[in-house]
């Protein structure tokens, strides 16, 4: 009798896959360059890699990096305080969403560089305007999907703290917050992406410092090597702060759902 022997599909771990993953993306930008022979509109990864290594070398890439950094961190932080109080207050209020619906699709759709110019007009460009313009493109996302999150939650656990009179902030901290993770967690990933984007045009715009303001000035000298260099700095920084923050701050919100 013939037996069909089924082949086991090669299974790679995750850091084996981001790793494959890298190397097809570093090799796609290498046979890119070569295709394109001219190093000034496409240079390739180690022209790249050397272009930051000298801004490394003259501390400008950490300097200019850490200042982006800590302009998100500001405004990411405000942001998600200010939109999910606002989330929560609109998905337990019927009576508030109808009211304020409207302020929010309009802070949605609100064109993040007009938001900028105008913080830049009325306060003049400092870092208030700068952390200002970013916090308040960033709020109104941060809303609706707590807002979203809100309405799904479980109108059996709030009936039960009714009954044993369980006092507001236990109801936050023990009721709301842990059925809002996933929300949070959703909210948070999505502003931190929209965060340090906007940003970077904040600096671009009206800032003396930050990987914006070095976009901006390597521009100028149409130095696409170092333009690619501050980016995948950046960008590394950030997929840290997913890797070794948010992912982490996940697991251990979720860690109610699995028990």
């Amino acid at each position: 009798m013939n037996r069909l022997v089924s082949a086991a599909p090669i299974r790679l771990g995750a850091g084996w896959s981001r790793l494959i993953s890298a190397i097809v993306l570093l090799a796609l930008w290498q046979a890119a360059a070569t295709a394109i022979a001219d190093p000034a509109l496409l240079p390739s990864p180690l022209a790249t890699l050397h272009a930051g290594y000298a801004e490394l070398m003259r501390g400008e890439l950490i300097f200019h990096v850490a200042v982006t950094l800590a302009r998100v961190a500001v405004a990411f932080a405000l942001a998600m305080l200010i939109g999910s109080a606002i989330g929560i207050l609109l998905g337990r209020s019927t009576a508030l969403d109808q009211i304020f619906n409207g302020w929010l699709i309009v802070g949605l759709n609100l064109p993040a560089l007009v938001t900028m110019v105008l913080c830049y007009m009325w306060f003049g460009l400092t870092e208030v305007a700068a952390i200002l313009a970013v916090t308040i493109n960033k709020v109104p996302t941060v809303a609706a999907i707590v807002r979203e999150g809100t309405k799904a939650l479980d109108r059996s656990l709030f009936e039960m703290t009714q009954v044993f009179n369980v006092r507001p902030g236990r109801i936050l901290t023990r009721v709301i917050l842990p059925q809002l993770a996933p929300s949070l967690m959703a909210a948070a990933r999505a502003g931190l992406a929209l965060t340090w984007k906007i940003v970077l045009v904040v600096e671009l715009l009206g800032r003396p410092n930050g990987v914006g303001f070095q976009i901006r000035t390597f521009f100028n000298f149409f130095d696409i090597a170092s333009i690619l260099a501050y980016s995948l700095a950046f960008i590394g920084a950030v997929i840290a702060i997913e890797t070794f923050l948010l992912q982490p701050i996940d697991r251990r919100l979720g860690r109610w759902r699995r028990a």
